[in-house]
């Protein structure tokens, strides 16, 4: 039933939430991190040959997350587990099992990260040997306490192919390594003995288009909680109706018994507000009436109750304000408190708006997002929240507003952080659907003779599953603003491709009415042939022409550029002559930083902004890359999927002749040339490209290139200018080059015709008339000595928290030597150590796990991560031949 929106009862009346939110909630259940103390080994089973495959284990993967495929299927109709074991008697799976002599380690963790790279691994993939079999275990004893509890373990991510044994048992397992699961170990512990698990992860060849890393890449939790209970993912939190003087707050509450006897329940729920640490309040804001129930499993195991609350003078979630509230709900039995449940939400209102754009609670707002991909670049895959929250830092320095999690579901931890820090997020599910991205367009039925294992080959048996889990477990965080069920589907180039969109978007819509369903397309035929109407909103991929003819054919439909511009860079690499063909500006396995360079399928910045300018009805774009990322290292790969992206004959024709001639040359390439950001997280020109246009109201100027060009002196050498100025005067050597306005369409001052001489350039840009910001580069002398430079001094003693210290090679001056390549040797001493290093340079081999890095066009990277337990000062310091060394001091409390 669903209950008044005003508070009918007063919290106090609610004994169970009159007490701290903070204290009872472990009474009832727990959720303990579950990383420490695990065995790896690398490779499979002596003894497994292929009973262990995906074909073989799948009758028993199947009867997993079986409460995620539909309601109205009966639960006699859904995939059950077949009797007895799938081979028994593979030796690590076996709780007897002698694994002492196995890798011990802490999770998350990415065994391909660790390398080492190689030149016969594929391109496409980072050169990383991400690919085979890898084996978890982990041996345990349950408190006594434990007794009557339901024990389960959720695992954030698994890659993939995961499969679990407890104790020589399967107990379940998942194949898409990005999906979150939980799987019931209850039936097959051993309550007062050693309890072991078994994991075994397979990532077959072929099965990614980039770097996806391996192992327990995420974190593990073991959970803890009562037989009658609010289910996995059994609160939904919304607001259908908001004012200032109220808002209407929906509380969906799923509760489940697991017991054989019938319970009479009831369920009731209190608001709090969070702090900025997320801690509740002392007193509630909104309470519900308790609602009263029966819950008797011979008939059905679990229900759905529906609580409304009104909060009066709500807070808003916005980007600059982030407010938000935590839902407390409450089962009871016999009057006592059985389960309670935190779901932390946020009042806001969304909206997608045909003609007006974002709507962000009442106000437009322009989306300037990018794409990101899950890789933490030096650590890989495995996830790390400070590492994320850096990257969230960075871009929000540039004026970014918002992710699209390409193209997968994000680690949960990355939607924590955009909540609390203001970003949007686009929160997507599948790279591909049935047609996997090697599937040929022409061919109409699946042919056994395609050997590419993506997400296609398990379609049919995966996908509702992993789209509801998506949406169940996200839909309550205010940052995700829409749903994304695909990027780029082969299904896009069919006529009856729509229908598989409306089935996906129906799924969608059944976990989640209050967000827009949308996809990224890369054919702009998509807008027309049926997806556009069961979809709420159109993203088009590099069809920045197609914005305003479907505007102007589909007035009510909103559009974006979902992934745009591709724009390829190596930080601080310049070639002459400059030109603006986009194909052009390549050389060394390298990419000008011109920011004019990009694939044949894509284009520059300037292109998409013009674009996005005269459809001022566009809600915005989300750029091909934020950061770059490991793999796909575009032009210099042998990626075929890249094919994917023409549909003019003759254009695919000469890129299919260029990447067969690239696919002769050993290629050096590891990583992404995409992002605005290097790999190691140092800007490169292009960040302030977006920053000029992203954050209008900050006064900023570049300029590029650096100016040590002693082999160019006498030869014309362009200079471009990125400001939030609209008039710049060019300097040289204190000689003006003259003044420029910036006109309509244009988003860079250019001065083409520059003759080099050494010296110094310097650029005085000017807004409405009046003087705004300044920029110089100057010639340096030679490289002289290091400077650290960390991304804070003050760290937890965890043993997990990071300190990002960049070091840069220096002239006598300070200034950083632009083009130099100096080795550089790293030390620790105190409570910390380096975890990894990297310099942004797509073409280095160098291994990520070492103490030692070439710098790249003047920088380097050391990622120092403190011990756990051991506060006390952490020194870091840097030498490099030749050069004067440099020391700094970090704090870990």
């Amino acid at each position: 039933m669903r209950f008044p929106a005003l508070a009918v009862l007063a919290f106090a009346l609610l004994a169970p939430a009159t007490r701290p939110p903070s204290v009872f909630d472990a009474e009832l259940r727990e959720r303990q991190p579950f990383n420490s103390g695990w065995r790896f080994h690398r490779g499979d089973a002596p003894d497994a040959g292929d009973r262990l495959a995906y074909e073989n284990l799948r009758p028993w993967l199947l009867a997993t997350g079986t409460g995620l495929i539909n309601d109205g299927v009966p639960p006699s109709a859904r995939p059950r587990r077949p009797a007895g074991e799938p081979a028994p008697d593979v030796s690590f799976t076996r709780p007897d099992f002698d694994d002492s002599s196995w890798r011990a380690l802490d999770l998350p963790h990415d065994w391909a990260i660790e390398g080492p790279f190689s030149q016969e691994l594929p391109g496409e993939t980072a050169k990383l040997p991400w690919q085979g079999v890898g084996w978890y275990r982990k041996h345990f004893r349950l408190d006594p306490t434990d007794t009557g509890r339901r024990i389960a373990l959720d695992l954030d991510g698994a890659m993939s192919y995961a499969s679990v044994w407890l104790n020589g048992r399967f107990v379940g397992g998942w194949v898409y390594g990005y999906t979150s699961f939980r799987l019931d170990l209850t039936s097959n512990l051993s309550p007062d003995g050693d309890n072991v698990l078994a994991i075994r992860l397979d990532n077959p060849p072929n099965s990614s288009r980039w770097y996806p890393g391996s192992g327990l890449y995420r974190n593990v939790w073991l959970v803890k909680e009562p037989p009658v209970r609010v289910a996995h993912w059994g609160v939904f939190v919304s607001t259908p109706r908001i004012t200032p003087e109220a808002a209407l707050v929906n509380v969906d509450v799923r509760v489940e018994n697991t017991t054989s006897d019938k319970a009479a329940l009831a369920v009731s729920a209190g608001v709090f507000e969070l702090d900025a640490a997320g801690r509740p309040g002392a007193a509630p804001v909104a309470t519900s009436a308790r609602g009263e129930f029966e819950l008797d499993p011979a008939r059905a195991r679990e229900t759905l109750r529906s609580l409304t609350l009104e909060i009066p003078q709500p807070k808003l979630w916005d980007l600059d304000a982030r407010h938000r509230y935590v839902a407390i709900v409450t089962v009871e039995q016999g009057g006592k408190p059985v389960d309670v449940v935190r779901t932390p939400f946020g009042v806001r209102t969304a909206v997608l708006d045909a003609d007006r754009g974002f709507i962000l609670n009442g106000r437009h707002v322009p989306i300037r997002g990018v794409c990101l991909h899950h890789d933490l670049g030096a650590l890989g895959a495995a996830i790390n929240v400070r590492a994320m929250e850096r990257q969230l830092e960075i871009l929000q320095a540039m004026g970014c507003n918002a992710i699209r999690t390409s193209h997968n579901p994000p680690a949960p931890e990355l939607l924590e952080l955009c909540d609390r820090l203001g970003m949007l997020v686009m929160d997507e599910a599948f790279d591909c659907w049935r047609r996997g991205k090697k599937w040929p367009r022409e061919v109409e039925e699946f042919s056994d003779k395609v050997t590419y294992f993506d997400y296609g080959r398990v379609f049919d048996d995966w996908h509702e599953r992993d789209l509801r889990a998506l949406i169940r477990r996200d839909r309550n965080h205010p940052s995700v603003v829409m749903w994304s069920i695909g990027n780029e589907v082969i299904e896009q180039w069919f006529t009856d491709g729509w229908k598989l969109a409306a089935r996906l978007a129906g799924i969608v819509r059944e976990e989640d009415r209050t967000r827009p369903v949308s996809a990224g397309f890369n054919g702009a035929q998509s807008g027309y042939t049926g997806f556009q109407t069961v979809l709420d909103a159109v993203g088009f991929n590099y069809r920045y022409d197609a914005y305003a003819p479907f505007h102007r054919l589909n007035p009510t439909i909103p559009v974006f550029g979902a992934e745009t511009a591709s724009t390829l860079s190596s930080r601080g690499e310049y070639f002459f002559p400059v030109s603006d063909d986009k194909l052009q500006g390549r050389a060394d396995f390298h990419v000008s930083s011109y920011d004019l360079s990009s694939t044949e399928w894509a284009n520059t910045p300037d292109t998409e902004f013009r674009a996005l300018d005269e459809t001022p009805a566009a809600l915005g774009e989300f750029v091909w890359t934020g950061f770059d990322y490991l793999g796909e290292p575009t032009p210099y790969n042998s990626d075929s999927t890249n094919l994917l992206n023409f549909s003019d004959p003759a254009g695919k024709a000469r890129a299919a002749a260029e990447l067969e001639q690239l696919g002769r040359i050993a290629v050096p390439s590891r990583s992404s040339y995409f992002g605005i950001i290097d790999l190691a997280g140092f800007p490169k020109d292009r960040f302030y490209l977006y920053q000029a246009r992203w954050r209008p109201e900050l006064p900023m100027a570049h300029i590029l290139p650096h100016w040590n060009w002693p082999e160019r002196v006498g030869q014309v050498t362009p200079v471009h200018v990125y400001s939030s100025g609209d008039e710049a005067e060019l300097f040289l050597n204190g000689k003006s080059l003259g003044r420029q306005k910036r006109g309509p369409l244009v988003y860079r001052f250019r001065w083409d015709n520059v003759v080099y001489e050494p010296g110094e350039l310097r650029v005085v840009t000017y807004k409405d008339g009046r003087e705004w910001a300044q920029a110089t580069q100057r010639t340096t002398g030679p490289a002289s000595q290091l400077r650290l430079e960390p991304d804070r001094a003050e760290l937890r003693a965890d043993g997990s928290d990071l300190a990002f210290v960049t070091v840069r090679i220096a002239d006598a001056r300070g200034d950083t030597v632009p083009r130099s390549h100096n080795e550089v040797q790293f030390s620790v001493a105190g409570p910390g150590e380096i975890v990894a290093v990297d310099n942004g340079d797509p073409t280095s081999f160098e291994p990520f796990q070492a103490t030692h890095r070439k710098a790249f066009n003047g920088l380097a990277l050391a990622i120092v991560r403190t011990k756990a337990a051991q506060p006390g000062t952490v020194t870091v310091r840097a030498t490099s031949a030749n050069l004067a060394p440099a020391t700094i001091e970090l704090r870990s409390n």
